[in-house]
């Protein structure tokens, strides 16, 4: 399977470092379309406007966690098909069952790095 570098990328972390460091990991690996958002509310508005290609979002975030925005987005209709990857330090067996119950694509644990 060939990785479609041009399809736009949004990255959501309350953590400005986070977001850099994933931007940064893309564009090394091709990607130039790379959008972000500081927060889940943020990040569903973005979602919502239309367009991506593929989420990154952090799961503990305040007012919305990865989690509660999955769930949104699997929700609607015109964003339910989005590939979503789940960006957490939780590693527990627990909350992994439960990111595959909402339907996450992917589950990357931090740290990490761009071979991971």
């Amino acid at each position: 399977m060939e990785l479609d570098t041009k399809i736009k990328v949004l990255v959501i972390d309350d953590m400005p470092n986070m977001r850099r460091t994933i931007r940064n990991m893309l564009r090394s690996i091709g990607f130039s379309r790379i959008f972000e958002a500081s927060d889940g509310q943020n990040g569903l508005e973005k979602i919502e406007s239309g367009g991506f290609g593929l989420v990154i979002s952090d799961w503990n975030m305040p007012m919305m966690s990865g989690i509660q925005l999955l769930k949104k987005t699997r929700e609607n209709v015109d964003t339910r098909s989005i590939p979503f990857l789940i960006v957490t330090a939780e590693i527990s067996q627990a909350q992994i069952a439960h990111a595959a119950e909402t339907e996450v694509d992917g589950y990357v644990i931090k740290p990490f790095d761009a071979a991971t």
